[in-house]
């Protein structure tokens, strides 16, 4: 049927008078036409279309791969991340266990310190309490023997006569020159 139309119209009344160059006639010649304009577009347009949505399909390959690569090293990283962050849980753990034992080994050490100082300061204490106490006993000493001379001499004052005291000055020169 189409066959039938072109046929019509290549060779109908009016199609007689249009007759192009070389007895071709201007359907023919438009038909053409429209075919090398069809295969010029086809040549520069659809050709660089073509190369243009090629070349934007490798770009989004690529660019596919370099994401999954990115998605990789992100899930590795994070993978990493993970572990590093499990490891600082448990050395902080360790860290804070070994804080403890130092902490009570340092209490320890300081309540045995504060033990030794203790017991230092009691027998400083000790020490100048004897000396102050015989300190004071040599001083009750001191002051037993000059209220017992005092009242010796007060009772040999009264019971010595003018008689004795001479007689007790020459023996004590006599002594002092039996010594000179």
């Amino acid at each position: 049927m189409r066959g039938m139309i072109f046929h019509m119209l290549l060779f109908s009344e009016g199609a007689e008078a249009a007759v192009g160059p070389f007895g071709v006639p201007i359907v023919v010649w438009q038909f053409v036409n429209l075919a090398g304009f069809v295969g010029m577009l086809l040549y520069f347009v659809a050709r660089p279309i073509t190369k243009l949505f090629r070349q934007r399909q490798v770009e989004i390959v690529q660019r596919l791969e370099e994401a999954e690569k990115q998605r990789a090293e992100a899930a590795r990283l994070e993978t990493q991340i993970h572990q590093r962050l499990a490891d600082l849980d448990k050395q902080l753990e360790e860290i804070r266990v070994r804080g403890v034992a130092e902490g009570e080994a340092a209490r320890a050490a300081l309540m045995e310190q504060a033990e030794r100082d203790a017991e230092a300061v009691v027998r400083a204490a000790q020490e100048l309490i004897s000396r102050r106490l015989d300190s004071a006993k040599d001083e009750l000493r001191r002051i037993a023997a000059q209220l017992t001379t005092q009242a010796a001499g007060e009772i040999v004052s009264g019971a010595i006569t003018d008689e004795d005291r001479r007689r007790l000055l020459v023996e004590s020169i006599e002594r002092l020159e039996q010594q000179a």
